[in-house]
């Protein structure tokens, strides 16, 4: 049974960007997350490449932050490609609002970031583990306001060696916050993670067979009003 958007509890705005990108039915990972997190629960999301985890997370962090300064949402991810890939489409998603989404990742000069940390306030930052240490150690930032965490393609992660890394930053997030955690597979220690870190998890499967070859290809195409 398909599920749109606009039954999912979003607020206007957002259905409007997800209208202008010409969505309207929501993936399974999407209909079945969504609503969890709006109500402040940790979920657990198990879904393959294709099924539209990003807005699964990305619709109900944007909706739940409010506008004022300091890092509140926070996606860890396990490499750079993704980390771009994530923070432009929260970029897209939330550009008629004023929030500010930053990717933080190896691979390029710390100090330009550290400038956009500064100078741009986000609300939203995306971030290899890594890069995000070096800022923390730096205390070019702060995780003090983070309420929503992300764990994205957490079994990547573990399999890159990153989970201690993982650990440090979560152990840094010293106030109350909802996490959900992505994972293709869950091996067992991403299974330790979880039940170390989160409270009573809301566990939502998506199984392959749900992934049709229609849909897998969701992506965005933003045009402007002339167009």
């Amino acid at each position: 049974m398909s599920v749109k958007f606009d039954e999912l509890g979003l607020e206007s705005g957002l259905l409007d960007s997800l209208r202008g990108a010409g969505f309207s039915q929501a993936f399974p990972i999407q209909a079945r997350a969504i609503p969890v997190l709006l109500a402040g629960r940790d979920v657990i999301g198990q879904a393959h490449t294709g099924a539209g985890k990003t807005l699964a997370f990305a619709l109900p962090m944007l909706q739940r932050i409010d506008r004022s300064d300091g890092v509140q949402g926070l996606v860890v991810v396990p490499t750079r490609e993704l980390a771009l890939q994530v923070a432009k489409e929260f970029q897209k998603l939330a550009r008629s609002m004023r929030v500010n989404v930053i990717p933080l990742y190896g691979g390029e000069g710390i100090n330009n970031q550290i400038r956009n940390l500064e100078d741009r306030g986000p609300q939203i930052v995306i971030a290899t583990p890594g890069r995000l240490l070096d800022h923390l150690e730096r205390r070019k930032i702060s995780l003090n306001r983070v309420s929503f965490l992300v764990l994205d393609e957490a079994d990547r992660m573990l399999d890159m060696g990153f989970i201690e890394d993982v650990e440090d930053i979560i152990r840094a997030i010293t106030g109350k916050h909802q996490t959900a955690l992505f994972s293709a597979t869950m091996p067992d220690e991403i299974v330790e993670l979880a039940q170390k870190h989160m409270k009573n998890p809301e566990t939502v499967f998506v199984d392959s067979d749900e992934i049709s070859v229609d849909t897998v290809d969701q992506r965005y195409v933003w045009l402007r009003e002339e167009e």
